[in-house]
This record gives structure tokens, sequence and C-alpha cells, in this order.
């Protein structure tokens, strides 16, 4: 019987993909480049070598990849998240994402390029690489500088971008595009597509996870996770956008559960392997002779890349309110593309709108810019002195001065109490009305037209008022929570007290929403029934205000708000009853040089059973530990005599040197990797003392055998199967026979000399 060709493909791959990348982990080198060797290797545009088969299985494991990689980049994401970050990383991100598209665009141009190639390019050339640039700060042992988070912020936010990139390239690439509103109706489609499930999601998963919790251990939650992602992933292929698209957003719900870390935990050997697969198929696409065609364009485009990052996003960073050093410092560490990259170039592979050429192409400029990115961060800081000896000291103190707030805000009422009214209004009425259109659309597309077809004529016009006042009912506590929500609120009550020029805003904003309510119904009543259109009009109002005013509505809209809040914030209950919130002064810390970092103690590592007092990390470092982490045990303000443990986390707080030179010392301070492993075995030998032994007419007392032989007695044997234990003061005799356990070179000393 043969094997099939899908697993000899497979072997082949992995196998010269596990050796391919044990030389880059030995160089120090990122594994995404060693996979994509590894495909360089394995394609049939190498001849030399053994190459695969059956290309379509590849592409099929390869799309699982894709799936995968975002899934998980969606368990790692958080809307909560998006929202506390505050202004600054949202300017750099749109900043430097539209410079970047434009030198894309600009470069495809100059080349003659078609302008889908030039739309994909831009595409590919606007997002840095999280994946690189978090392994570049690990290696340099950049993680606890101060600037790092604020580069890995705007990574989140380039990603999310991307997913929408994705999605407008690929209405773009499949001729939808043919004025500006099916780009306009795409990005709607998207925006309804994310917030109908992101509410439906946190209703329904997180009350499933809770409910289950004592049925869930790691094996059903791995198959139950990589399910709900597939289903989305189907789903949203069946709306009109990738399965990629999909996976991400149930990974973002997942994201937000108390289970989040657990599930990122259990499916990443999942996603390593198909991820894997995928940057391999990156790789067989990769043609030599195509390179050679397109030096030039490689050149140009890796300059683009690193002089574009280092100008335009060096300037991004400074409009959100960095100093120019920080600024320079987050610009040049962007300058690469990755996984995104590819991801969008296979997407113009697969719509066949682009140039085979640009593949390969942009292959070869991530593998360039990723092997610069080291020397592009190292390289930050010199260029920073540089820029500081030819630009008078005055306009650098008067450019830090500029950036170092970001108060758009001037009118303390409006910032105080329209803003934020106005602003949950919105976000509220725009929720429950995605829920109330996603509802109606499900009963008048699927529902009511089944149920209607059922009926005979006769019946049908009682059986359409039955479907409109069913769907009514449905959308009903929706509908009351657009025109109630905020309308009691602090801030409501204050504006409508403090000035009576705002009490028409205010009603005005009832009004609308009650409009926006009364609108729902009515498209209900016209798509269900035939009325004239006044007594649907008069339907609609008098609908709307029983809605208002039924307590069974109010009962049942408040039970739906308050599970989904409860789903929304169970994570955060959950970590903040096990300690691993944030601290809340972190962000109060003045000196923009003083920040606090987790720092976590290595599995090896010799401080590992001292106290902070041993220590003295204040002295050497010049930091303050204000907790430590210990599993789901929070100790805060640690005192001296508190003892550290393998794998504890410290929250330090200090400026960027000196929590670099306290994590570099800690990683440092290891103990060495065993490596004679025959030795270290234990062995249980028996020995026989001898007339001779000096062990004769001793005890335990006078013979430390711990401390002199690093060996431990087991017990004295007594007939054929009973062993004593030996009273410490216990004199041995000549033909004692005693079990004695050790490391193997140790019992060999013992038996020279016992």
């Amino acid at each position: 019987m043969g094997i099939p060709s899908l697993i000899q493909d497979l072997a082949l791959i992995l196998m010269v993909a596990g050796v391919v990348t044990l030389i880059f982990k030995k160089l120090k080198q990122p594994l995404v480049l060693g996979y994509i060797m590894a495909g360089v290797i394995v394609s049939p545009n190498l001849p030399i070598t053994m190459s695969v088969v059956d290309h379509e299985d590849i592409e099929t494991w390869s799309s699982l990849g894709v799936m995968f990689l975002l899934f998980t980049l969606g368990l790692d994401f958080s809307f909560k998240k998006i929202l506390k970050m505050g202004f600054a990383p949202i300017v750099a991100s749109l900043t430097i994402v539209f410079c970047m598209m434009m030198i894309g665009y600009s470069v495809a141009m100059s080349f003659g390029w078609s302008e889908m190639n030039g739309l994909f390019l831009a595409g590919m050339l606007a997002m840095s690489s999280t994946t690189i640039i978090y392994k570049a700060f690990d290696d340099l042992g950049l993680m606890q500088q101060n600037f790092t988070s604020l580069v890995m912020s705007v990574l989140i936010l380039e990603d999310i971008l991307a997913i929408v990139l994705m999605v407008m390239l690929g209405t773009i690439g499949t001729g939808n595009n043919s004025d500006n509103s099916q780009l306009i109706s795409s990005i709607m489609s998207i925006g309804f597509f994310l917030i109908l499930w992101f509410v439906v999601g946190l209703f329904l998963v997180p009350t499933i996870l809770r409910k289950t919790r004592k049925l869930m251990n790691d094996e059903v939650l791995l198959i139950f996770s990589l399910g709900l992602c597939c289903f989305m992933a189907v789903f949203a292929t069946l709306v009109g956008f990738s399965s990629a698209f999909g996976a991400f957003v149930m990974g973002s719900i997942l994201a937000e559960t108390v289970d989040a870390k657990r599930i990122e935990k259990i499916v990443k050997p999942v996603k390593d392997l198909f991820g894997a697969i995928f940057f391999v198929s990156v790789g067989m696409l990769v043609d030599v002779r195509i390179i050679a065609d397109q030096w030039l364009a490689i050149v140009v485009l890796t300059l683009a890349i690193i002089l574009g990052q280092s100008i335009f996003g060096t300037f991004g960073y400074l409009i959100s309110g960095q100093s120019l050093k920080s600024a320079m410092r987050c610009g040049f560490s962007m300058a690469q593309i990755g996984e995104f990259s590819f991801i969008i170039a296979s997407l113009g592979l697969e719509l066949g709108v682009i140039s085979n050429f640009l593949y390969p192409v942009v292959v070869t400029v991530s593998v360039i810019t990723t092997f610069l990115t080291p020397y592009m961060i190292r390289g930050a800081v010199p260029a920073y002195d540089f820029v500081e000896k030819i630009i008078p000291r005055t306009i650098i103190r008067r450019i830090d001065r500029m950036t170092g707030s970001f108060d758009t805000s001037a009118d303390e009422d409006s910032k105080a109490y329209w803003k934020p009214l106005l602003t949950q209004m919105l976000v509220s009425t725009l929720i429950y009305s995605c829920l109330a259109a996603a509802t109606i659309a499900i009963m008048l597309t699927f529902v009511n037209p089944v149920v209607i077809s059922m009926v005979s004529p006769e019946t049908r016009i009682w059986v359409e008022y039955t479907c409109a006042l069913t769907t009514i009912l449905l959308i009903s506590p929706f509908l009351r929570a657009i025109m109630i929500k905020k309308n009691k609120s602090m801030e409501f009550k204050h504006l409508w007290l403090k000035r009576r020029g705002n009490r028409a805003p205010l009603l005005a904003t009832i009004l609308a929403r009650d409009v926006l309510s009364a609108s729902f119904i009515f498209f209900v009543i016209t798509s269900t029934v035939k009325l004239p259109i006044i007594i649907s009009v008069i339907l609609a109002i008098i609908f709307n205000q029983l809605i208002y005013k039924s307590n069974a509505i109010k009962y049942i809209s408040i039970r739906l708000e308050r599970l989904f809040i409860q789903n929304l914030r169970s994570k955060d209950y959950a970590e903040r009853a096990s300690g691993k919130r944030r601290p809340l002064f972190e962000g109060h810390l003045l000196d923009r040089d003083i920040h606090i970092s987790l720092i976590t103690v290595p599995q090896d590592s010799q401080w590992a059973g001292k106290t902070l007092k041993e220590l003295d990390l204040n002295s050497r470092f010049k930091v303050h530990v204000s907790s430590i982490m210990r599993g789901d045990r929070k100790i805060n303000i640690p005192s001296g005599s508190d003892v550290i443990f393998p794998l504890d986390q410290l929250n330090v707080i200090g400026n960027d040197e000196q929590l670099q030179n306290l994590n570099n010392v800690m990683q440092s301070e290891v103990y060495p990797e065993v490596e004679d492993y025959e030795g270290r075995d234990m062995k249980l030998r028996r020995f026989v003392l001898r007339p001779d032994s000096p062990f004769v007419g001793n005890s335990l007392i006078t013979i430390p055998l711990r401390d002199s032989y690093n060996c431990m007695l087991v017990g004295l044997e007594e007939g054929e199967e009973n062993l004593s234990k030996v009273n410490p003061k216990y004199n041995f005799c000549a033909g004692d026979i005693l079990w004695i356990v050790g490391e193997e070179r140790d019992i060999r000393r013992l038996a020279t000399e016992i």
C-alpha cells in the first residue's frame, strides 16, 4: 500500500523545516526566516533538491495556518485594551500606515506596475512584523524599556488595520469597486459584522464556558475553541469575508473570557504547526530567477522601508506626543515587513489580481529587512546623537515640550460631561441598532418566509401580522435600550440642571433615538404586512411608546445588559481577584523615564531561594520591587525577608537603564545547563562493610555521608526483605549491609572507600 502524497510532502516539509530552524536558532535569527528558507529548499523552483508533490494540499494546510495565526492573534487582542491605549498609539499607527502605503503605491507606479499591484504593495509595506520586532526586543534585552510598550501598542493597532485592509483589498480585487458606494458598503459591513459578533459572542461564549468550566479539561477546551474558530471562519466566508477574518473575530471574543490565557496556551502547538507550514509555503513561491530579474525593485523597496519607517515612523510617534529620542527609537524599530505582508500577498495571488513576480520580491525584501532589524534598533540612539549634534538644542527642547502632552479638549464642561455622554450614547445606540438589525434580517430572510409558506392563503394575512408582531417583540429589548440608555445618567442630569441652553440639545438626543427606534418598527411593519404608510407610522409610534413603558420589556432589557456587562468584565474580575491586574498607580508616574515593568525570574535562576534583603536590588540597581506575583498569589510591598522563587513575576519600578541592567544580570545569573546526564543519574547500591572500612566503629554523626560523599543512607538491611531506619548515633559494624543512594559518580567514589 503506497503512502499518500500529502504524508510524503508533510514529512519532507517538517524535516527540512526542523533542520533549517535549528540552524537559524543557533544563529539567533527569527524562526520565520528559517521556515521561509525551508520553503525555498523544497520548492519546485529549486530543482537540485527534493520538492513537494501536491501543491493543492499544501495550500490547504497553509490556509489553515493563516486561520490559526489570526485566531491566536485575536486571543492576544482586546477591544478594551485598544480603548485604554489612549490617543497616542492611534495617531502614530494611522500616520505610519498612511505614509507607508503612499510610499508603496508610489514605488509601484514608478516601476510601471499595474494599479492593482500598487494597491496590494501599499498594503504589504504598511505592516510591520509583530513577531520579528518582539523577538528582536527580547534578544536585545529591551523588553523592560518604556518605548517598547508603545511600539507593541502601535503594532496591535496595525494588525487590526491589516484585517480591515485585507477585507477592503478583497472587495476591490473581486471587482466590486465600480464606485465609491461599494467600498463604503464594504467598510460598513466590516463594522456591522464586528459589532454584531462581538456583542453576540460576549452574550453566549463566556456564559457557555462559565457553565461548563468543571467539564472543560485541556483536551475538551482545545476542541471546543478550535471548533468555534472554524465555525466563525466558515460563517465569515458565507457572508462574504475571508476565513482568516472570521478566525480573528472569534479569537478576539475568546480574548475577553476568563479562560483566554489557558486557551492561548493549549492552542499554541496547533498554531505553531500550521503556521510553520504556512511560512514554508511562502518560501515555496520564491523563484530565484525572478529575484535576479527584479533586483532593482528589491533594493528600492528595501530602502523605501528602512528610510520610510525611520522618517515617517519617527514623525508618527512624534506627533502622537513622544519625545524626539523616544520617537526615533520607536520608528527605527519598525523598519521591516512580515507576516501580514505575506497574507496580503497570498490574497492577491488567490484572487489573481497581482503579478507573480510581486510575491517573491516582497518575501525577499522581508528577509533582508528582518536581518537588518536588530541593527536598526541599535542604531536609533546613535542616530539621535547625530541629530542632536546638527540640530540646535533649543529646537529639540521645543519639540519635546510641544509633544509632551496631548490634550485636545479646552472646554471643561464639554470634556467632563458632553463628550462622555455623547460617546456612550453613540456606542450603545450603535451596538443595539446592530443587534436589532441582525434580528430583523434573520426573521425577514429566514424565519418569516418559511412560516408564511406553510399556511393556506386564507390565513396568510393573520400569519403575516403574527410574524410582524413576533419580530417587534424580539427586537423590543434592544429598542428600549436605544431609547432609554443614559437618559438618567449623572452627566445628563448635570447638563440639564446646570444650563437651560443644554436642554434643547439633550431633548434632541432623546427625540433622535426615539425616531430611530420607531424607524425599526416601521420597517418591520412595512416589510411584513401591506398597510397604508400613515397607519404604519401610527402603529410604529404606538408600539414605540408601549415598549418604552413596558415593565416586562424593561426587566428583559436590564437582564440582558447585566449579562453582557458581567461577561465583558469577567476577565477583569478574575484578574483583580488573583492580583494579576496592572497597578493603578502605573499611569501616574510623572517622570517619563520612570515606569513599572514585569520581570520574570528564570526557572534556573541563582537568585531563587534568596531574600530581597540578600539580593539588595535597591542598592545594586536603584529599583523598587512593588509586588511579587507567584501563581495566583500576589505579595504587595514585599519586605526584605520575602524569598524569591523560580518563575516569580516581579513588578519593578525604575528607568529604562536600571530595569535593563536588572533584567540582564538576572538572566545571566543562572545555573549552567547539565551536560553529563549519565553522571547525574541516581543509583541505589548495596554495600557490605569490610572490617577495615572507615565506617566501622563510626556513626552518621562522625561520618557525614551527605556532606562528604553527596550520598544518602536509605536503610540497614535486616534479613532478606526488611530495611531498618538507621539511628544517627548507631556505630556501624563489620558485615553491616547498607543501602545507599546517590549520583553514579559519587557512588563509585564511595565504593572505593567503604
